[in-house]
């Protein structure tokens, strides 16, 4: 799945196609590529999809949040090794503490100019309680 031709298009087309700058895109790569280097230091089975498209995966998931099963689909794998490939870059690129959230308190900090924008679309509903009579 992984092409050239995604780094050879404009950076308004890629950002608008994978939701983030291509040099924030090297950066995850290349956080990604170091891990992917030390988990199989020792040996070990090789995956059938690069580092590229994992990468690729995790971010098509984050930017359209379309399901596990057909994004599985369109990478040739199952739905539960697409969600344990996007769970893997969630916790790469967190461990590697360069994509946090800052905390509340330097929140407070900061200055009028700074947006943080937060993706709530995930929160639980809250529903009254059926009564049983």
């Amino acid at each position: 799945m992984y092409d050239d031709a995604l780094l050879n298009k404009s950076n308004s087309e890629f950002k608008r196609l994978t939701g983030v700058k291509k040099q924030t895109y090297q950066i995850m790569l290349s956080i990604l590529q170091e891990q992917y280097v030390l988990e199989h230091k020792l040996g070990g089975k090789p995956n059938r999809l690069c580092v590229e498209d994992r990468l690729l995966m995790a971010l098509e998931y984050w930017r359209e949040y379309r399901t596990y099963f057909h994004i599985g689909n369109s990478y040739g794998c199952s739905e539960s090794r697409a969600f344990k490939i996007v769970k893997w870059v969630e916790t790469t690129l967190i461990s590697s503490r360069k994509f946090t959230i800052p905390g509340k308190k330097k929140l407070h900090t900061l200055d009028k100019e700074s947006v943080i924008l937060i993706d709530v679309t995930e929160s639980p509903i809250e529903r009254p309680k059926k009564k049983t009579t």
